[in-house]
């Protein structure tokens, strides 16, 4: 088995990650100055925790990892809460920004996320799954990724929906209350007589076993009416 590595033979363990992150663009920039032209990287990066926080920011640097690491401190500088109902947005919103036309609209469940570039990005790390969206303005990421936030931050709470909701979840929790109880309880049975089919065959027997009764001739029947003029003497 191979050993840990590490001091004194310990494993380093890291500490999960609050938010996720994802690279929108990294670019080249470059200023003049006295002596020449100097040469840096810019870098946008989008960071959510997929349960209704998302943040994005810019980072400068002569490297690309100081770039991005800048970006991440400031993106959780600036985290918004995107307010929604159930896996959608509460309405419609339509923004305008620079040059960048956005446009994003409530989806039923199931539809999934209609977007792209960087508006996709944003969207996925914000925890939406369902929402329909356009972008109708310019192309470029650093315009559209600003005036995504921009649009979730224009989104308010429906509190007549959130009550409804809640609502449903208390008669869907009933509901099943129910029939776990019903479940549990044993039912009595009902005893339910079966109907009974005659057997011919057992009728002939009962037949048999009934004793039969002598038929009374003519002679029985002086016998009995001597017998009666006797008596009545």
């Amino acid at each position: 088995m191979p050993k840990p590595q590490g001091r004194k033979g310990r494993a380093h363990m890291r500490e999960p990650k609050e938010y996720e992150e994802e690279v929108i663009q990294i670019d080249r920039v470059t200023r003049v100055v006295k002596g020449g032209r100097r040469l840096r990287f810019r870098a946008t990066v989008v960071i959510g925790n997929k349960k209704g926080k998302v943040g994005v920011g810019i980072g400068k640097s002569t490297e690309v990892t100081g770039a991005i690491q800048k970006a991440i401190s400031k993106a959780k500088k600036t985290l918004i809460t995107v307010p929604m109902v159930g896996q959608t947005i509460p309405h419609k919103v339509k923004l305008k920004y620079k040059s960048a036309h956005l446009l994003l609209m409530p989806a039923c469940p199931g539809t999934g996320i209609i977007a792209g570039g960087p508006l996709r990005k944003i969207i996925e790390l914000s925890g939406i799954e369902d929402i329909l969206s356009k972008s109708l303005g310019n192309n470029n990421k650093l315009t559209n990724s600003q005036a995504a936030i921009m649009a979730l931050q224009k989104l308010q709470e429906m509190p007549w929906i959130t009550k409804k909701q809640e609502a449903a979840k208390k008669e869907q929790e009933a509901k099943a209350q129910k029939t776990k109880e019903k479940a549990g309880k044993p039912q009595a049975k009902k005893a339910v007589k079966e109907p009974t089919k005659a057997d011919p065959q057992a009728k002939k027997s009962e037949k048999k076993a009934e004793p039969k009764t002598p038929k009374k001739g003519p002679a029985s029947a002086k016998q009995e009416k001597t017998e009666k003029k006797e008596t009545s003497k």
